[in-house]
Order: C-alpha cells, then sequence, then structure tokens
C-alpha cells in the first residue's frame, strides 16, 4: 500500500473519537448491551450444532438418503461462511444493529420451516437459514466496539467470541437430551423461540451506531467472494463421498481458484472493495486470520471425535458403548471452562497483549491433543483433555478479534471480523473432512460392523495438535505490538505507527 493511502487512513483515525464511542442518550446499561449480545451468539452457535445428534437417525425419520442428511450440516457451514463476511460489510455500511436485527429474523425463519416439516429439502432448505445467521458474532463485536468504553471493549469482545463455542459445547448435550426423550421437531421450535427472544432484546438493549462506511456496497465483490467460497467448500465437504479425484471435486477446486484469482484483481481496483485486500494484506491482518483457520481447525476436531469415541461399543477395545446424551455431556465441562476463561483471555490481552494471549491459546490447545493421545481409555480423562483443548479455544477465540481490531480501521471492523470467522469456518470444513476421512479409511470388524480403529482417533488428535502448533508458529510470527496502559482496543498505536511508517 501506498504511503499516501496509509496517511490517510492515519488522518481518519484521528479525526475519529476513539476514546468516547458513541453513547446515546437513553443508551441501556453496558451490562446489559454485553449480555444480550452474548446471549445472541449463544443462541447462534447453538444452531450450527443443533442437529448433530439427530443424523444418525434422519433417514429412518425423513426418508431421506444419509447423503442428504449431511446437507443439514453441510448447508450452514456454507451459508454461515458466505454471509459472515458479507452481513459484516452491509453492516459497516447501513447499520450493525439494523443487520443484526435481520439475521435474527432469518435465523427464526429458518427455525420455523424445520420445525413444521419432515421432508428433507426443506429441512435443508431451513438450515441454510440457520447458517446465515452466523454473522451475528461478528457483528456483535463490532457493535461493543462502537458503543462501550475503551476499558470494556476487550473484555466484551473477549465473551463474544467466545459464545461460538460455548454454543457449541452447550448445544450437543441439550440437543441430545430433547433427541432422546421428545419430538426431534421440539429443539427446532425451541430454537425459533430463542431467535424471537433474541430479536425482542436486541430491540431493547443495543442501540444503534451512527458510524458507517461510506460508499456503495460492492455487489460484484459479494458475489464474486460467495461464488469463490461455495465451489470451495462444497468441494472440500462432499470431496469424501464423491472422491478426491473426482472430476466434480477437482473441477470445483479449479473454478474456486480461477473466481478466486479474478475475485482479487477486481477488489483491488473496486473504489469501496468488498473486502480491501491491501488491508488484509498486513502480515498483523494476513497472519492472524491463518492462525483463526488453524485453530478453527484444532477446535473441531475435539467436537467431532470425542462425540462419536466414546460411543463406539465396548467391543471395539476402547470405546465406552455411551449414549448420545453422555457423549453430549463430555464436550459440556469445556463449554463452562470457555465461559469462565473468556475474562482471563481478556486480562491477559490487556496486560501483554493479544498476541501473546493467543500464543498461549494455541500452545494449551496442543496440551490438550496429548492429554486426549495419551489418554483415551477412561471417561474422566477424555474430559479432562476435552477441557483442556477448550480452554485453549476460548482463549484463542478470545484474543483473535482483539488482534484484527488493532490492525484494521474502525470503519472496516465488522468486514474484517466476518473475515476471521469465516477463516474459522473454513478451518472447521477441512477438519471435518479430514476427520471423516481418518475415520473412514483406518477401520476394522467388529462385531458384524465397520468401526473406526484406536488409532484412527489417535491420528485425529495427533493432526488437531499439529494445527494447533502451526497456530503457534504463525502466531510467533505476528509483528509486535505496543501494550496500553489501560489495556483497550483503539487506534492510537496503529495511527502513531502509520505517522512513522509516512515519515
Amino acid at each position: 500500500m501506498s504511503v499516501r493511502r496509509e496517511m490517510a487512513e492515519a488522518r481518519e483515525a484521528i479525526s475519529e473519537p476513539a476514546a468516547a464511542p458513541h453513547q446515546p442518550a437513553a443508551a441501556p446499561h453496558p451490562r446489559f448491551l454485553v449480555a444480550v449480545l452474548a446471549f445472541c451468539g449463544v443462541v447462534v452457535a447453538v444452531m450450527q450444532t443443533l442437529v448433530v445428534p439427530l443424523l444418525p437417525h434422519v433417514p429412518a425419520l425423513t426418508g431421506a438418503s444419509p447423503t442428504a442428511a449431511s446437507w443439514l450440516v453441510t448447508v450452514t457451514l456454507l451459508t454461515g461462511a458466505i454471509c459472515t463476511p458479507v452481513l459484516g460489510r452491509v453492516g459497516d455500511m447501513y447499520g450493525k444493529r439494523r443487520v443484526l436485527l435481520a439475521s435474527l429474523a432469518v435465523l427464526a425463519a429458518g427455525s420455523v420451516l424445520c420445525a413444521v416439516s419432515s421432508q428433507i429439502g426443506v429441512l435443508i432448505a431451513g438450515r441454510a437459514l440457520q447458517g446465515a445467521a452466523l454473522a451475528v458474532v461478528p457483528l456483535g463485536i463490532s457493535i461493543m466496539r462502537d458503543e462501550l468504553a475503551p476499558g470494556r471493549v476487550l473484555s466484551s469482545v473477549a465473551l463474544m467470541s467466545s459464545t461460538l463455542g460455548i454454543g457449541a459445547a452447550v448445544g450437543l448435550p441439550v440437543a441430545a437430551l430433547v433427541v432422546e426423550h421428545y419430538d426431534w421437531h421440539t429443539m427446532f421450535w425451541a430454537s425459533a423461540g430463542l431467535g424471537l427472544l433474541d430479536i425482542v432484546l436486541v430491540l431493547l438493549c443495543v442501540p444503534e451506531s451512527p458510524r458507517r462506511t461510506r460508499g456503495r456496497f460492492d455487489a460484484p465483490g459479494a458475489l464474486g467472494l460467495s461464488m469463490a467460497l461455495l465451489c470451495l467448500l462444497v468441494a472440500v465437504t462432499q470431496g469424501g463421498s464423491w472422491g478426491w479425484t473426482s472430476v466434480r471435486t477437482l473441477g470445483l477446486l479449479v473454478l474456486a481458484a480461477v473466481v478466486g484469482a479474478v475475485w482479487g484483481w477486481y477488489e483491488l481496483r473496486a473504489p469501496t472493495p468488498m473486502v480491501d485486500l491491501r488491508v488484509s494484506a498486513r502480515p498483523a491482518v494476513l497472519l492472524t486470520n491463518v492462525a483463526a483457520l488453524l485453530i478453527g481447525f484444532a477446535f473441531y476436531a475435539n467436537s467431532l471425535a470425542t462425540a462419536q469415541m466414546v460411543q463406539e461399543p465396548t467391543s471395539t477395545g476402547y470405546g465406552l458403548g455411551a449414549s448420545i446424551v453422555v457423549s453430549g455431556l463430555c464436550l459440556l465441562p469445556g463449554g463452562l471452562a470457555m465461559v469462565a476463561l473468556s475474562p482471563v483471555s481478556a486480562r491477559i490481552s490487556a496486560a501483554h497483549g493479544p498476541k501473546t494471549a493467543l500464543a498461549i491459546a494455541s500452545a494449551v490447545l496442543a496440551v490438550g491433543y496429548v492429554v486426549r493421545f495419551f489418554t483415551s481409555h477412561r471417561l474422566w480423562t477424555i474430559i479432562l483433555g476435552a477441557t483442556v483443548v477448550a480452554a485453549g479455544t476460548a482463549i484463542a477465540y478470545s484474543a483473535l478479534p482483539a488482534l484484527v481490531m488493532r490492525a484494521v480501521p474502525v470503519a472496516e471492523t465488522g468486514a474484517a471480523n466476518g473475515l476471521n470467522t469465516l477463516m474459522r469456518s473454513v478451518g472447521q470444513a477441512f477438519c471435518s473432512a479430514t476427520v471423516a476421512a481418518v475415520l473412514t479409511r483406518l477401520t476394522f470388524e467388529v462385531d458384524g460392523r465397520t468401526a473406526p480403529t484406536l488409532h484412527a482417533y489417535l491420528l485425529v488428535f495427533l493432526i488437531a495438535g499439529g494445527a494447533a502448533l502451526l497456530a503457534l508458529a504463525v502466531t510467533l510470527c505476528l509483528p509486535p505490538q505496543r501494550i496500553k496502559a489501560t489495556g483497550t482496543v483503539g487506534r492510537d498505536d496503529r495511527t502513531a505507527s502509520l505517522a512513522q511508517e509516512g515519515t
């Protein structure tokens, strides 16, 4: 980027009253705002994992094939990945609260659609709408940056970002209880009710920020990004069933690369790009997004492997024969640990910087998988290892948005955090494909059925631990950042550094 553009951004930063964020006269108490936004994040995260315990029963309940049933999870990943950066940008331009409310309304509509039907096509459509609401998390982070006093931003953003993991950990056992004891449509009615409750709470407690990004919405950029992501993620999620060397898989990967290249060429020339690639290419932003992808991969392996492993029959020699409820409850302590550790991560970031927090998180994740690798025969050690992994994830998810906010202009907070959340989703998609490939290839026959070997699960833990170590290496390569005495996330340091670059 040219020195002239850097200095223009520096002047823009100086002109914005970063130390005195907008506070409407009738603004609610900050605690209510943070609690409401965090609750929205938890509800959205629960929606992402809601159908996981139901998947083995979907073919019998709907008459669909197992491949079609798997789309109940895949489609939320696709729509979430596509809509998160797009809606983050729309929020920056037209109002974050407005887009937040629209996302929650789409979630509620998708939930109702799933609740009233047992047809697989309708269910997939409803799940697609639910997945689009993943943009709630980066939108909530942007609202917090605009509305809260500087001293409260880090801790609040840490909690908001951690809701992705908290909701996933809480959603699995709750959904398993519903599937086991009630009609399965009940969980969709409940999610619709929670979505409507979220809308009411946002209307009452969340003000609209007056900050806007000037210019026109980059529709061609949004379309190009959506097409590239769709081709990439469909190839990754379906490659195992289609075959990794099949014409469909390779064709989609090539198309994703071509569309992505054309999109990048266009974005570099657009007056108001969907994604500012010059900003995204800065080491502080680029390496943070790479770390987010690796952290998403490492975290998701824990959820995928734990629930399946403890349900394997005891005849496998390692399985515990647990019910789906017990398998879900194994992840609940991890969810509680994430709630407890999000403020700890904020304190680490305030005292030593979010780079240090992310490095600690990556190391804790790797340690968690070491525990999983060597202690996979007893329930309590499985829970311990899963909780350590969740603890590392909580610290990481809390540090990532702080790193992003320190590296991008205030007007691009929504889009930048949306892109970072997208990278976590892409990491989860690659993790899902990797885990499925390992567990379906390393198998043996037991009691007339095919089951993964213990070595298959250990290999999953080894790969996930390796991803955590890679995340640590990437984090250590991040440029150093000066730590503010107040522990706030502002733009003063960035403005000063830009001014130095221009001299």
